[in-house]
């Protein structure tokens, strides 16, 4: 078989390695911040009824304008959105793909700030777009300040807001948000690209009491994009759905780029179904919250400096060889996320079994 150093790779993909958690085969799986909560059973017949009612039709494309899934993602987020404000792809890493394709490229460039979600980089070399960080400050927290003075630096063609962050679980303010807009405003009207700005909320549905979503200032910033997926808090992340919304400009922007009926007629029956089963699936969202934050109260007692998180996952450091717990966990059935950050890991919120078993298995690791 042939090397892949012999193949004729575009030179912006050399050297890049693909982009995976393991999948190990453990008791206990915390690793890639799935919602460990199985599909309710309502919810679960009310797909197979769907699809069932699509499955003899597969013959022909699905409906391209994927019409009735924007019109209930459209009535699921409410601010006055209507379905010409959504679109939708497989998975929000498509939506963020297609935002490159269409705003990104050669000879320009992406503003983030790491440590962040580790597609982003992965996503800009997919596109031949410059991938610039911003950097964070020491505990990993992003200020107003700092991120408005890397925009004017940097002028970039587009910046990427992870809120909240992944791995670090944070949110960020909505100042910080509107600080970002207001900085690339400053650079296009001093001649500079009119930037791209999307707020990446894949993980919006665990926010603590108080955070606001970014959804309330999209209305008179037209460069402002806001993600989302089911992957997370809706427990479908085998489905591949994730949708944005934004001024109907940029959904004709991805239009341009999209493939031919990107959104299979069973992906859209799929999430039709789930959509009229909001309440149904966004049950263990609670649940999943209480477990993220015994976790956090857990860690503190263990000597160990957890995150405040805004998702459902625990970002913590405090461990002196932090692979080694990682390895200590995975004997004992336990599999969570070793993020590259020393001395920190991150561990996903499951049910309480699972949180207990992380809890016990930690503790034994760590001899407390």
């Amino acid at each position: 078989m042939t090397d892949l150093d012999a193949l004729p790779l575009r030179e912006s993909l050399k050297g890049q390695s693909p982009y995976g958690a393991p999948q190990l085969d453990v008791t206990v799986a915390l690793n890639t911040n799935e919602n460990t909560h199985p599909v309710p059973p309502i919810v679960a017949d009310a797909i197979v009824q769907s699809v069932a009612r699509v499955a003899g039709g597969l013959n022909r494309y699905p409906d391209r304008e994927f019409v009735e899934l924007r019109e209930r993602l459209a009535d699921y987020l409410g601010h006055g959105l209507t379905p010409e404000h959504l679109w939708a792809a497989n998975g929000s890493n498509e939506v963020l793909q297609q935002i490159l394709q269409a705003f990104g490229g050669p000879g320009r460039s992406v503003l983030s700030f790491l440590p962040s979600y580790s597609m982003y980089p992965l996503l800009a070399s997919g596109t031949d777009t410059e991938f610039i960080d911003g950097g964070r400050a020491a505990d990993y927290t992003l200020s107003a300040e700092h991120a408005a003075a890397c925009i004017r630096g940097h002028r970039p063609n587009l910046v990427f807001l992870a809120s909240p962050n992944n791995p670090t679980g944070t949110a960020l303010s909505l100042d910080t948000i509107r600080a970002v807009y207001d900085a690339t405003e400053e650079v296009a009207a001093a001649g500079g690209p009119a930037a791209m700005v999307v707020v990446d909320e894949a993980y919006a549905e665990f926010a603590l009491a108080g955070t606001e979503p970014a959804l309330t200032l999209l209305d008179g910033r037209p460069r402002l994009v806001v993600t989302r997926t089911m992957s997370k808090a809706f427990a479908l992340a085998g489905v591949r759905l994730g949708y944005m919304a934004a001024d109907p400009a940029v959904c004709d922007a991805l239009r341009l780029v999209r493939l031919p009926y990107h959104l299979s007629a069973v992906n859209q029956a799929t999430a039709n179904a789930a959509l009229q089963h909001v309440d149904a699936l966004l049950e263990t969202v609670e649940e999943i919250k209480v477990q993220r934050d015994r976790i956090v109260d857990t860690l503190r007692d263990y000597g160990l400096t957890p995150a405040v998180s805004d998702s459902n996952f625990v970002f913590f450091g405090g461990l002196e060889d932090a692979h080694a717990v990682w390895q200590g966990l995975l004997e004992r059935g336990v599999l969570v996320r070793d993020v590259g950050i020393p001395h920190h890991l991150r561990v996903t919120a499951g049910t309480e079994e699972e949180t207990t078993a992380f809890l016990t298995a930690l503790a034994e690791v760590l001899g407390r």
